[in-house]
């Protein structure tokens, strides 16, 4: 089976600081791929230069057999959700929604159909005459997955999408992507989620200053992690 993803010897630097250190990785088609660090080990900017957000220093970045490390962002088959949600607070959510569609010029039948079904994913049917800011936290950031989920991605990019969510609001984004990692779609997510983490993905991939440490079953990895680093953190987690 041909990988969705395959990452090989991915470097990003910064001037003298290396922010991605030489990254080996695949993913299956319709995986379920979590990234856990603590803060400032290189998960986002691993996922931007998937995105094509940012450059790759060194190394090849290849989604569905192509190397896309030149490929600009709105030609590659992704799409991402980000922590701040980048919603437009003009714009009400149907509009929202349909942002990148009418970029694409696609036409206005298409473009509602679309914008319709991505609501529904997201458990927001009937919300595109709502204005944004009447929302809570949890519903823009429904509205965010619902924008991503409308350009029809082959690969979905999550960059802690709960973290910015007050406590109470956390389920019902987890929610939404239980259910879209039901559907088959490729997902690779910056979570410190971990609960969820072991309940929905695949596979876990553990990284720290830049490296990865440790990738393995979802469920191996978080109970019974086979390196230091990985144990160090996981158990500061649960503290």
């Amino acid at each position: 089976m041909a990988s969705d993803v395959k990452l090989t010897d991915v470097t990003k630097r910064f001037g003298r600081d290396t922010a991605v250190d030489n990254v080996s990785l695949a993913t299956q088609p319709g995986e379920f791929l979590a990234f856990l660090g603590p803060s400032g080990c290189g998960k986002t900017t691993l996922l931007r230069m998937i995105a094509g957000l940012e450059d790759v220093t060194s190394g090849t970045i290849e989604i569905q057999g192509q190397v896309v490390n030149d490929v600009p962002i709105h030609r590659r088959p992704t799409n991402m959700v980000f922590q701040k949600l980048a919603l437009f607070p003009h714009l009400n959510v149907g509009d929202n929604v349909a942002f990148g569609l009418r970029l694409k010029r696609e036409s206005n039948d298409a473009i509602r159909k679309r914008v319709k079904d991505a609501l529904a994913l997201v458990q927001l049917p009937g919300y595109e005459e709502r204005r944004v800011t009447d929302l809570s936290g949890g519903q823009q950031q429904r509205v965010a997955i619902a924008r991503a989920l409308a350009m029809r991605p082959e690969l979905l990019l999550f960059d802690e999408p709960t973290s910015a969510l007050d406590p109470e609001l956390v389920g019902e984004v987890l929610g939404v992507m239980r259910d879209l990692a039901g559907t088959g779609m490729t997902m690779i997510v910056v979570t410190h989620e971990l609960g969820f983490a072991r309940e929905v993905s695949n596979r876990v991939a553990f990284m720290d200053q830049g490296q990865l440490v440790e990738i393995g079953d979802a469920r191996q990895v978080l109970s019974d992690p086979q390196q230091a680093r990985t144990r160090a953190f996981i158990s500061a987690v649960h503290k």
